[in-house]
């Protein structure tokens, strides 16, 4: 199976596929209560490689999946966003998870808007979601920055059924309007 050779660079990211390389740093991210508290909880490592190795498979499955999130200036892995699409899920999302340590540098939102333009130029999607957690005032707050609007309550597929989950969305036409 080929995974896309896909690079995105905005002035302080780079995006790209998953690579081996990346797992420590996302392993050390799942293990952080805070910083996963909202995207499937704390994990252990064996259960972290697990999370990792859909988001690599589902980049040679369908042909795409959350990036890996790259600072420039270091050259450290971040997090992961971009879209996401598993099966039965509430609808064509692009999220994101980054490590605590790059909050509140405005990553999430530089990276998200260059996925954003990415997913809807090269996926042809009509629209996009956020599930966001009714408690994730953050990712709430960044969803509204992107232009999202909150449509209500949503329901997510096993194993997250039982965790609440709010939709936030807009069209392609909506986000192409917003960023003319």
């Amino acid at each position: 199976m080929h995974v896309p050779d896909i690079r995105i660079e905005t002035d302080r990211l780079i995006l790209r596929p998953p690579r081996a390389e990346d797992f420590n740093a996302y392993a050390a991210n799942m293990a952080d209560a805070e910083a996963a508290r909202f995207i499937g909880g704390q994990q252990a490592r064996a259960a972290a490689w697990r999370g990792f190795l859909s988001l690599a498979g589902a980049w040679s499955i369908q042909g795409f999946a959350m990036f890996s999130v790259i600072e420039k200036s270091s050259g450290q892995w971040v997090g992961r966003l971009g879209p996401w699409h598993p099966v039965d899920w509430p609808g064509t999302e692009v999220g994101w998870g980054l490590a605590r340590a790059a909050w509140g540098n405005g990553y999430a939102l530089e990276g998200c808007v260059a996925a954003i333009d990415w997913t809807f130029d090269q996926l042809g999607w009509s629209e996009m979601i956020h599930s966001i957690h009714p408690d994730n005032h953050a990712s709430q707050a960044l969803a509204q920055r992107l232009g999202s609007t909150c449509r209500g309550p949503g329901k997510l597929p096993a194993p997250y059924e039982d965790s609440p989950t709010e939709i936030w969305a807009q069209t392609r036409e909506q986000w192409r309007r917003r960023r003319a």
